[in-house]
């Protein structure tokens, strides 16, 4: 059996990629970290599409921890295979640089770039020995353009950025393919906070983006159809920047 696993999979967009994917047909892994209650909601959902679903517990920042359950998970099915990874995980602490304090900006580096590093470190050399593999990082516009207030965030997804393009390279020989989307305003919790109506007049089609139309952009890059495409990144922004 494959798996994919989406790193913060239980909520916004990371749920409604596990939900596309599912539809797809592809059995999932939901990471979580602290809400039980929306990874089996998640659950619950992708059961429902005819798929298997597994939880995977797991703070991505702890890399011994990370390494621990997927290794484990790994060992107790030598039978199944992770051939997609969706490293979705991410938080936002935003603040001017001015005031930022060391803890805002070592958890969102934390969190975003080296949980990236932790869990594909873990993934990636089984998708070798196997010759098979699918990697999305979901990174975002601030890692694109850059955002006042979020250069923590910025400099995370620029990271991750630069390392899909890298890896890209490194593993294409091996049949992995490694991509990125990059999301620009879109309605989930992380935009609760947001006045919409402040920001739509800046984007060209006038309105916030959906979970489901990043999910969206995931389920093609993982699918036959961009068989051609590694060391990409897809801009979901409503044509705010390109």
């Amino acid at each position: 059996m494959k798996y994919a696993l989406v790193t913060g999979g239980s909520r916004g967009i990371g749920r409604a990629i596990c939900l596309k994917l599912a539809k797809m047909g592809h059995h999932i892994l939901i990471n979580y970290t602290s809400n039980e209650d929306a990874a089996l909601e998640t659950k619950k959902l992708v059961e429902a599409e005819g798929v298997s679903a597994g939880l995977l517990k797991f703070d991505v920042s702890n890399r011994s921890e990370t390494r621990t359950t997927i290794e484990s998970w790994i060992e107790v099915n030598p039978d199944s295979q992770i051939n997609v990874l969706i490293n979705n995980a991410g938080i936002k602490k935003d603040n001017l640089l001015m005031w930022m304090e060391d803890s805002e900006w070592d958890q969102v580096l934390d969190i975003s770039l080296t949980g990236f590093y932790n869990v594909t470190k873990a993934i990636v050399p089984e998708m070798m020995k196997a010759k098979d593999g699918n990697i999305v990082n979901v990174v975002s516009l601030s890692g694109l353009k850059g955002l006042p207030g979020q250069t923590n965030y910025s400099a995370a997804k620029a990271g991750v950025i630069g390392a899909t393009k890298a890896l890209a390279q490194e593993v294409a020989r091996r049949k992995i393919r490694v991509n990125a989307v990059a999301p620009g305003f879109i309605k989930t919790d992380m935009t609760d906070a947001i006045n919409e109506k402040d920001f739509t007049s800046l984007i060209p089609m006038r309105r916030f983006g959906t979970a489901e139309e990043v999910a969206g952009a995931v389920g093609f890059l993982v699918s036959p159809d961009s068989s051609y495409i590694t060391g990409e990144v897809i801009s979901i922004n409503g044509g705010l920047y390109s």
